[in-house]
């Protein structure tokens, strides 16, 4: 096993604040509340100008953005519910989501949050795992979906989303707070917010795994381990869960009942393109390019959509000066991608080909 944490936290944003001062958790109903000041401007801006469906969810994705409305700032620490949104003009995908859905149901549209459950988002802090899911708002107009998403060209996924109970989309909420509250030291206040999740969404392992490493921050491991227990009652693959009980067994010198896990854990990570990809990239770092080819490779032929699998591939190529290979994968990598994105690896490209007439 290649990581080596106390645990690991899945999230539905892109990253944490650790700057964000701990506070009493709202009661749930207030999360995805409308202040009225704000339901206000919204009616002035959008719904008085018009009643046909498409139109208002255009004007209201230009409400959110434009600085006649809102001119809200994406801002991955940002956190908030609707209220703590509105004020700061600031939200991370998990605000923009709360907020978006609650103004879609305020203009009368069909909107729910959707949830992407394989994402690629790592980030450590003080000896703690962060591995990120990714959250957006639907909209459903007659026969057709509308995904509104702030953050769409950023996250990595291979799966589609999928709608979300309002249960879970605010329990994400609380799960998050939980682990601002947990990186800024403040167990207590963290674990309030961990349980209110629970209490709203019981049934989700990803949770019962995250309150489980604050469990054992707080001293008690059995409740630790009956937590991860738990999750993976609910999910046996939950590649968090069995990483958090692996490792929660090592520590104890419980070698034997850490081994199965540990089997599983490899094979969870063996199907797992973003782990190959994480390994490749480590790999990579180290100046290892046979494994970090090896692991590219690995990543690309579990899930070939992905073009920075083949960018990465295509770097490791360079380096071991195989040109036409390189080539290949850029060329690949370019196919896969758009903007600004498919210029920079068609510039690349045409440099690479350049050096080799």
């Amino acid at each position: 096993m290649w990581m080596k944490w106390l645990g690991t936290l899945l999230l539905a944003s892109s990253a944490l604040s650790a700057l964000a001062q701990p506070v009493a958790p709202p009661p749930p109903n207030d999360v995805l509340a409308i202040p009225e000041p704000l339901r206000q401007q919204f009616r002035e801006q959008v719904l008085d100008h018009t009643r046909q469906p498409n139109a208002r969810l255009e004007r209201l994705v230009d409400f959110l953005f434009s600085p006649q409305g809102l001119g809200m700032r994406y801002e991955p620490d940002a956190n908030h519910t609707v209220a703590e949104a509105y004020a700061t003009r600031q939200a991370n995908c998990m605000s923009f989501t709360l907020l978006t859905v609650a103004l879609a149901r305020e203009a009368g549209l069909d909107a729910y949050a959707q949830q992407v459950e394989e994402t690629l988002a790592w980030r450590q802090d003080h000896n703690t795992l962060y591995r990120t899911q990714h959250v957006n708002a639907g909209v459903r107009i007659r026969e057709r979906r509308f995904t509104v998403d702030v953050a769409w060209n950023e996250v990595i996924t291979r799966k589609p989303p999928e709608p979300i109970r309002d249960e879970r989309l605010i329990a994400h909420y609380f799960n998050n707070r939980a682990a601002q509250l947990l990186e800024q030291g403040d167990l207590k206040d963290a674990l309030r917010h961990a349980e209110i999740a629970l209490e709203l969404d019981p049934g989700y392992a990803t949770t019962w795994s995250n309150t489980g490493v604050m469990y054992l921050r707080d001293g008690d491991a059995a409740r630790a381990e009956l937590a991860y227990r738990h999750a993976l009652d609910l999910d046996p693959d939950n590649a968090g869960a069995l990483f958090n009980l692996v490792t929660f067994y090592l520590r104890a010198g419980d070698a034997d009942a850490a081994r199965p896990l540990q089997k599983r854990l490899d094979d969870v990570q063996a199907r797992d393109p973003f782990h190959h990809f994480l390994v490749a990239a480590g790999f990579e770092r180290d100046g290892d390019l046979e494994r970090a080819a090896e692991h590219y490779r690995k990543a690309i032929r579990l899930y070939d959509g992905e073009h920075r699998f083949h960018f990465g591939l295509a770097r490791v190529y360079f380096q071991q000066g195989d040109h036409p290979r390189a080539s290949r994968e850029l060329a690949r990598a370019r196919e896969l991608s758009q903007g600004d994105t498919r210029a920079l690896y068609q510039a690349k490209l045409e440099t690479l080909r350049r050096q080799d007439h």
